[in-house]
């Protein structure tokens, strides 16, 4: 007589408890890690934006991009000359507050929630956390480690 050979109910119900405890444990950790890589891509292009203000500045003599002048704006001032500071402005995204944008208003209000890049322009009357020149994200909620995005 052959013995047969297979798995019991049992052991099928075991092996699935087993593999979806594991899954209730991994999709979270994975949701986070994405979350995670999205706050470091958007602190990595606060600093590519940082270093073309940087290479502006030194190379016009001191002075700051004025984007208030006429209707040149921030992006057009630092992709201009084929992208000789950068050749695109680079995404902010903080999730879960606010999609994706390339966006840079002029704001001397480090704590607004505009979405986006903020740059300060406030030349003759600068207020006492932010300097003409500097640039930050536009947003007051919170990354996945407690830090006001605003403080970048």
């Amino acid at each position: 007589m052959k013995k047969a050979k297979g798995f019991t109910l049992i052991e099928l119900m075991i092996v699935v408890a087993i593999i979806g405890i594991l899954s209730a444990i991994a999709i979270p950790k994975f949701a986070d890690l994405i979350r995670k890589s999205n706050e470091g891509a958007t602190k990595g292009n606060l600093g590519a934006l940082r270093s073309a203000i940087s290479i502006y500045y030194g190379e016009m003599e001191g002075v700051f991009p004025v984007p208030t002048h006429g209707a040149t704006t921030m992006s057009a001032i630092l992709t201009m000359d084929n992208g000789k500071y950068l050749k695109a402005i680079p995404s902010c995204y903080n999730p879960p507050a606010h999609s994706k944008v390339t966006t840079v208003t002029v704001d001397n209000n480090a704590l607004s929630d505009a979405n986006g890049w903020a740059y300060d322009d406030d030349r003759l009357n600068a207020d006492t956390t932010r300097n003409w020149g500097d640039i930050w994200v536009s947003c007051s909620h919170n990354d996945s480690k407690s830090t006001q995005w605003s403080v970048y």
